[in-house]
């Protein structure tokens, strides 16, 4: 379109890019069909039921505590979920619910220990298998390290980690949280549960540009250039709007252990007695990391790659960032194949 067009359409741009900035709240977000299995607390295990299963070995699905699980299941035609059962998965997803006050007490043990042992558990009694395979994407993925490495004797047949914190070692969250000047307690004290706003805030100023000005002129340009983004857009920003608070003792412990004091890699975290030793993985390993993530950085997964005790272990590294890994719009042809086939090949009874 020429400068004059451009011009022309201004502000019929204008109107349009303010219709669908205001109307987000109103987008329709994971829509695939589900049914509840279970439930404790504010948790919830969801299971969705593919039409021509091929798998024997169903899937459980793990996002993690500071968004919503919605991600896997953005919109239709943009839905992993979707993808999965369209290639016969039968696929469970863990929904840790919206913590309240009540829940300040809960520490990462809770998740690890009870939630996600839990979930597991009445995962394998839905689908009648004697396996499971896990699937943890960000502090998700550091949840079902921690564990596999606490519960090695457990039927975990496979693990997929998605862009997972291990070891923080000179990365931006370590900067900028890991310091005495960053008072983790006074904030956990303070909340209770810490505001889910918060957290998404301190997130977004990580890349204030790209979150606070690159992103809202892309959409413009997009509309302005005659193209119709209202679906792609609406969906990721609903979901990266939907922030649920952290439980004050779950919140103190990641910042503490993970980026203050590095615990996890060098094995100095215990959960209910247990120490959480990363040696203690054994399941097939499948370890994804994105060259433009910020939030875990390739160089803080790629060592869990030498401390697992697998046998079957493999890195995809691929471009791009924490969450457009998975949720981008090439996700679909340049990723998710990828993680379906592996799933597949050792998935079989």
């Amino acid at each position: 379109m020429g400068t004059l067009g451009r011009l022309v359409s201004l502000p019929r741009a204008t109107v349009d890019f303010a219709n669908v900035i205001l109307t987000t709240p109103d987008a329709a977000i994971a829509q695939t069909p589900r049914e509840v299995v279970w439930t404790h607390r504010e948790t919830t295990l969801y299971r969705y039921r593919s039409a021509k299963r091929e798998h024997a070995v169903p899937l459980l699905l793990v996002f993690a505590l500071i968004n919503r699980p919605d991600i896997f299941d953005l919109r239709p035609g943009s839905s992993f979920v979707e993808y999965l059962l369209d290639e016969g998965f039968d696929v469970f997803l863990v929904d840790w619910g919206v913590p309240g006050d009540e829940d300040a007490d809960r520490g990462l043990e809770h998740y690890v220990c009870d939630e996600l042992h839990w979930a597991l558990r009445e995962t394998l009694r839905a689908s009648g298998a004697d396996e499971v395979s896990l699937l943890g994407w960000c502090i998700g993925g550091t949840l079902c390290a921690m564990y596999c490495a606490t519960h090695p004797h457990e039927p975990v047949r496979n693990a997929v980690l998605l862009t997972t914190p291990i070891d923080t070692t000179g990365s931006l969250y370590s900067r900028w949280v890991g310091g005495d000047e960053f008072d983790v307690d006074l904030i956990a004290d303070a909340y209770g549960s810490v505001p889910g706003s918060g957290v998404d805030w301190a997130n977004k100023l990580m890349k204030p540009v790209t979150n606070y000005v690159t992103t809202y002129r892309r959409l413009f340009t997009q509309i302005l250039d005659g193209q119709n983004p209202r679906a792609a857009y609406q969906a990721m920003a609903k979901w990266v709007a939907d922030n649920p608070p952290f439980p004050g003792r779950a919140y103190r412990e990641w910042i503490t252990w993970m980026y203050k004091q590095n615990r996890l890699v060098s094995g100095e975290i215990r959960l209910r007695g247990r120490r959480v030793d990363l040696a203690s993985i054994g399941q097939n390993l499948l370890v994804v990391t994105a060259g433009s993530d910020h939030i875990a950085p390739r160089e803080g997964t790629l060592p869990l790659l030498d401390l697992v005790s697998s046998h079957d272990v493999t890195h995809l590294a691929r471009p791009g960032g924490h969450i457009g890994l998975m949720a981008g719009s090439k996700a679909k042809q340049e990723i998710w194949p990828e993680l379906a086939q592996w799933l597949a090949e050792r998935s079989g009874r």
